[in-house]
């Protein structure tokens, strides 16, 4: 082999250094030692679950079918947003849907022409495995089930493959383009950014989430400058607080509520690297960065998926964002 010219190059050839880590563990090496798993039969009242996910502080959980002896599904908070989004009317009636319905109602109704079969994994598989799974099929919590006793032991997302990749770097050579931009790796969704503003009614809200397929909206003001963020996960709050029947109230007055988790609004700019940008979203523990320009205006959205996507599958030449 002739000798490199210079470090750089080097580097090169380590651009497929977080696929082959990926590919070299398992989704059971990522499964901590203990952690609380919520599971739901689905004869459960609506309304009740979603109380339960707010009082264990989880965002899912996986659904389980006792006529059939398996798990056929999960409940997430995005089904929460569409029972409202659905049957909301007004202040003043009362969402009966949400008060009656079993979870095997709600499925039934609203997954008549859209009903998919669970999408899960072994604990034998590889996290890449996983991480293409997450992105391709577009969802954000994959339940890891055992294939021979048929338990779940684990939700899997991005957040936490992101976290236990970022333990390992330090001791992996880093690829040459850790130090390049957003900008210049094309990272990031910077057209027809879904965003609301302060006064925007919470209803309007929801219907940008169903309609926009999107997990969090940026609240920008007149001036285009972003001073929060309404996140799908903000949502559960209005179970957590029970007022769930009043949606005509502004995205700010919502966000009074918000319990002190909130993890405010992280944001970059096009011209920070990579190696920047995982490091921020990492330590500050979000699901998304909102990138803005000199002004503090808002110019697009970086997400987990998106890094994930740059880090260990288009080094794979598969590009599942968009597949």
């Amino acid at each position: 082999r002739r000798p490199c010219p210079s470090a750089e190059t080097c580097l090169e050839g380590h651009s497929d250094i977080y696929m082959r880590f990926m590919k070299s563990h398992k989704c059971y090496d990522i499964v901590p030692t203990s952690s609380k798993l919520v599971v739901f039969d689905t004869t459960l009242q609506v309304k009740k679950a979603f109380f339960a996910l707010v009082a264990n502080g989880v965002r899912a959980a996986p659904l389980w079918e006792t006529k059939k002896q398996s798990f056929v599904g999960m409940l997430t908070i995005t089904d929460f947003i569409n029972i409202l989004h659905r049957y909301y009317k007004s202040p003043m009636v009362q969402i009966y849907e949400l008060e009656e319905h079993k979870i095997e109602t709600w499925r039934e109704l609203y997954l008549q022409e859209t009903f998919k079969p669970l999408v899960n994994i072994s604990p034998d598989a590889s996290i890449f495995d996983a991480v293409y799974s997450l992105i391709k099929n577009k969802i954000h919590r994959l339940p890891v089930i055992d294939p021979v006793s048929g338990n779940a032991l684990y939700i899997l997302t991005h957040k936490r493959i992101l976290k236990f990749l970022q333990l390992f770097v330090c001791e992996m050579p880093k690829p040459a383009f850790m130090k390049q931009t957003l900008e210049e790796l094309g990272i990031g969704t910077y057209s027809n950014i879904a965003f609301i503003h302060p006064d925007t009614p919470i209803i309007k809200a929801l219907s940008i989430f169903v309609e926009r397929r999107v997990s969090a909206l940026p609240v920008v003001d007149e001036s285009g400058k972003v001073v929060d963020i309404y996140s799908k996960f903000d949502v559960i709050n209005l179970a957590a607080e029970k007022t769930y029947n009043n949606l005509d109230i502004s995205v700010t007055q919502a966000l009074m509520h918000r319990s002190q988790y909130f993890e405010g609004v992280m944001k970059c700019n096009r011209l920070e690297t990579l190696e920047t940008i995982v490091d921020r979203i990492v330590k500050a523990e979000v699901h998304r960065l909102v990138v803005v320009d000199e002004n503090a205006c808002i110019v697009g959205i970086v997400s987990l998926s998106d890094i994930l996507q740059a880090l260990v599958l288009t080094p794979a030449g598969i590009d599942a964002l968009h597949c």
